[in-house]
Parts: C-alpha cells; structure tokens; sequence
C-alpha cells in the first residue's frame, strides 16, 4: 500500500476557496507511474543518448540562444511570440484552488477525468478540512474549481475520498473531440435490427460477468514481464550504469492562514442575503472578496 500512497513532499501549495473561506492545503501526486522507462543508449560506450538543437535546413547545431517560439499558421506562416509575450498571455500564478460550482458526481462523464491528486490540509486547518469532506460526502456532491500549476490554468473536481480531499483535473470541453466524424450505428436496438432474443443473450452474457469493482485484481502484466526479462539479465550480469535524472524543484508555498469558521459563517450570511442574484456571479463576487483578502494577509 506504500507504493501507492501521496508523495510526503508537496507540488504545490495554496487554499481551497469558496464564498468566503480558505482552507490552505498542500498538493501532493496521488500515482506512480508503473511503465517501463526505456532511455536511449549508446551501444559503443553505453553513454545516455541526449537531444540536440538542430536547424533542420542545415544540420548545424544551434545555441539555445537563438532560438525562437513560434505558431504555425496557414501555408508557412509562423507568429514568433517572445518569452515576455507569452508569460503575459498565462494565466496568473495563483495559489487557490477556486470552487465555482458543486454538481452531483454523476453528471461529470469519466470522458473528462484526467488525473488526481492528494490535498493535505495545513497544520492549523485540520478541522475545516475535516468539515469540508464530511459536507461533502453528505451532499453527494463534488466541487468543481480551476487553479494554475506550472503555469497553466485546469479545471478539476474536488472529491471526498475516504480520509482524504482529492483534487481531480478534468479535461475542458473543447479538448473532448466530437464523434459525429465517425462511421458509428445508429443509437436504439431498432435502428440496428437487433433482435429481442439478441438482446436477452447480450445482457445475460454481461450478467454472468458483472462482479464488484476491486482494482487490485487488475494488473500490468506487460510491465511485470518486461520488469522480470530485465532482473533476469542484471543478475545474469548483462547490466551498465547510467547516471539519474535529477529531481524535480518543490512547488511553490503559501503561509495564508485564516480564521475559517467565521468566514463559513459570513459567506454563509452573504448567500442568504443575495440568493436572488445568480449563483455564478454571488461565487465570483464573493471569491474576489476572498483573494483580496488572502493579498492583505499575506
């Protein structure tokens, strides 16, 4: 169970915000990759095989001080951004995991899943973390919020999971493809020609194989046999030494600390005061209250 537990060092750092309230956690990596990493190598020296910066109309390697980023447009045409250019069209580094919406589980597609995350709550927001959990687990609901790391703005779903918060990123919309491009049958047993008996058959069959969810049945046999081939050779003494990739840098840290229960209670004086107002908009009234608070405090 180790293996699989949250790394104990922190990607990121920040508070959970709605209404009013922040509760500060920490982000940590809620999966190991398990596939097999296979580096480059080369056979002569068993040297790593690194990338160069090649001009491909040349061939010359190239400074990384000449290089440009561009976007390619129609035809040849490229829009060459500067590093200034392109930190001005980011999404400003926050350090709040901002709730704008609770839905039902349900209604979130698993199409939009992409990849979870641990949050751990600060030393002194245990209890309000607990209380968040707890409120939603009742509800049978998940937060849906948009925070920025590395730079970059996701959408996510805040889930209770047992013990812990769990913060899932979800793909945005207009990621999701369209399937009406391909050759697809038509919805309905009708439309098909299916039989009742067909049917009957199919759901029997699905029936028979229908069994509760235990994800520690399923297992990546492929890399266990590439991770066996592997240890067979090593102690065969078929092994060379390579240098380790260096450790990624901590995320960065936030030490916004509030008074969280009086500010549940005035958001949620606030909500009753203005429940005629769009709940969209009452959330982002309410949220620029708190970021501009979380500013002073800090």
């Amino acid at each position: 169970m180790a293996e699989h537990s949250a790394s104990p060092r922190a990607i990121w750092k920040g508070a959970i915000s709605f209404g009013l309230v922040h509760v500060p956690v920490a982000l940590h990596t809620a999966t190991s990759e398990q596939e097999v990493d296979f580096d480059w190598l080369d056979k002569r020296s068993m040297d790593p095989v690194g990338y160069k910066r090649i001009n491909k109309r040349t061939g010359k390697e190239i400074a990384k001080e000449h290089i440009v980023k561009g976007v390619k447009l129609e035809g040849d045409d490229y829009v060459v951004l500067s590093d200034d250019e392109i930190k001005a069209a980011y999404p400003k580094r926050t350090q709040t995991i901002q709730i704008e919406a609770f839905v039902k589980a349900t209604e979130v597609s698993f199409v939009y899943i992409e990849k979870p995350y641990y949050l751990s709550p600060d030393a002194k927001a245990q209890r309000v973390y607990a209380l968040l959990r707890e409120a939603l687990e009742a509800a049978g609901v998940i937060g849906i919020a948009r925070f920025v790391l590395h730079n970059k703005e996701h959408l996510a779903a805040l889930i209770p999971a047992g013990p812990a918060l769990m913060l899932g990123t979800l793909r945005w919309a207009e990621e999701i493809r369209s399937p009406d491009a391909l050759d697809l049958p038509q919805a309905g047993a009708a439309a098909n020609g299916l039989k009742p008996a067909e049917l009957k058959m199919a759901g029997q069959l699905i029936a028979q194989m229908t069994a509760a969810w235990k994800p520690e049945q399923f297992k990546d046999d492929f890399t266990s046999a590439i991770h066996a081939l592997v240890a067979a050779k090593a102690k065969a003494g078929k092994k060379s030494t390579v240098k380790p990739f260096e450790d990624a840098p901590d995320g960065g840290r936030s030490d916004n600390v509030v008074d969280l229960t009086e500010l549940l209670r005035q958001s949620l004086g606030s909500k009753s005061t203005k429940a005629k107002a769009p709940a969209k908009k009452g959330a982002a009234k309410s949220a620029t209250r708190s970021t501009t608070r979380s500013k002073k405090a800090a």
